[in-house]
């Protein structure tokens, strides 16, 4: 089944994704100018989020970096190979993520590698085993870096994390295979027209003027930031089918089973750290920490994704009846709710939660489930998984 999330989201002046000129990122959409939040800042700040965290309890997480030698060495070393050993094996691992194995000093990939602990633990084993193999250290740097990558150990079968089954991995090492994604995340766009802002401020000494002699005045520094308010549409779409899939990993033995349970703890836990998760894009300049106003969570038998952003090709406006907020909620729902029955779009359940009165049309097929809390979306949303009521991941 496919699983599809709808947010509206106003957050007030705030810079909660830059481009690389230190600029709110936007774009332009129905041929305004929008505030946009990337897609990949998006799924960071879920991925890395303490709620996620949290609510996966000890579940382990994948983790993205180029310091993989410097783990592998430390691992090493824990297992009782010799420092000068475990450093001569780290730089041969600094030669994964490269199909040539060109390996650096400096105990870094030269590519940056989303990772399972299994991942390492499983490298870790194939350099200590050509450690020992090689005995001495003048051995072991004759030892190819392209060739280790190719160790049939490290084809094996393995385990992956909640976050690499939900997004997906690209990695050029033969060590490591490719993960097909199974949610696919929107950029968030602004419902309204965007103009830039900037703030003028100052830094000033605050020990100026205290001493008899300091004839000084001004501020020390000047600068400036730039910064909007903008109302977000945000989308994601599941495939639990694709995710229970990629959990499983093709494992021996009962692993769908224990895969649909993972799903089952997952995917709420995703969706509580997407409605209290924001970019912490210059959040220590603006605390722009505002929850959504609301949500649509829609269940489809069949996987053909609709985004219902273009609910806001003409951009929501505060007006005499209405603020941004309410004009947005209201766009929103017209649409969704013609669109769902101009193209006679299949439900299984729609949950719907809203901070206003605003109400969603049922559908012939389902009706709406109308939530009062984020608690009673999230239980309405586990009560529909397989396995639902397994908390245990």
């Amino acid at each position: 089944m496919l699983i599809e999330i709808h947010m509206l989201q106003n957050h007030a002046p705030s810079n909660l994704n830059r481009d690389d000129t230190g600029s709110p990122k936007e774009c332009t959409f129905g041929g305004i100018k929008r505030g946009r939040i990337s897609s990949q800042c998006i799924k960071r700040s879920i991925r890395r989020s303490a709620v996620f965290a949290e609510e996966l309890g000890h579940c382990k997480l994948a983790t993205r970096t180029r310091r993989l030698p410097l783990l592998v060495k430390e691992k090493l070393i824990a297992a009782g190979l010799s420092e000068e050993l475990a450093a001569i094996a780290a730089e041969k691992a600094t030669g994964f993520g490269n199909k040539k194995g060109e390996t650096r000093d400096d105990e870094r990939t030269k590519q940056t590698m989303f990772l399972t602990e299994h991942d390492i633990d499983a490298l870790v084993t194939v350099l200590k085993t050509a450690a020992e193999e090689a005995g001495t250290p003048a051995k072991l740097k004759k030892v190819s870096a392209k060739d280790l990558q190719k160790t049939a150990e490290l084809g094996g079968w393995r385990p992956i994390t909640v976050d690499m089954a939900l997004f997906g991995r690209m990695i050029t090492s033969p060590a490591f295979t490719d993960v097909e994604a199974s949610m696919q995340v929107a950029h968030a766009i602004s419902t309204n027209r965007i103009d830039h802002e900037f703030d003028y401020f100052t830094a000033a000494d605050d020990r100026q003027g205290v001493d008899e002699d300091d004839d000084e005045a001004g501020a020390d520094m000047i600068g400036d930031v730039e910064f909007n308010s903008a109302c977000y549409y945000k989308y994601f779409t599941l495939d639990t089918d694709a995710f229970i899939a990629n959990l499983a990993r093709h494992a021996p033995g009962e692993a769908e089973a224990e895969a649909q349970r993972a799903a089952a703890a997952a995917i709420p836990a995703f969706v509580k750290a997407a409605i209290f998760t924001s970019p912490s894009g210059k959040q220590n300049s603006f605390a722009a920490h505002q929850l959504p106003d609301a949500i649509l969570i829609e269940v489809r038998p069949h996987k053909t994704p609709v985004s219902y952003a273009n609910a806001f090709v003409k951009p929501a406006l505060a007006n005499g009846s209405a603020d941004l907020v309410d004009d947005s909620i209201q766009k929103f729902v017209q649409h969704a709710d013609t669109i769902t029955r101009k193209f006679s779009l299949k439900t299984t359940k729609r949950l719907w939660f809203s901070t206003g009165d605003q109400k969603l049309a049922s559908t012939e097929e389902a009706a709406v489930t109308e939530c009062e809390t984020v608690d009673d979306l999230l239980n309405a949303l586990r009560a529909l998984l397989p396995g639902g009521e397994a908390s245990d991941v």
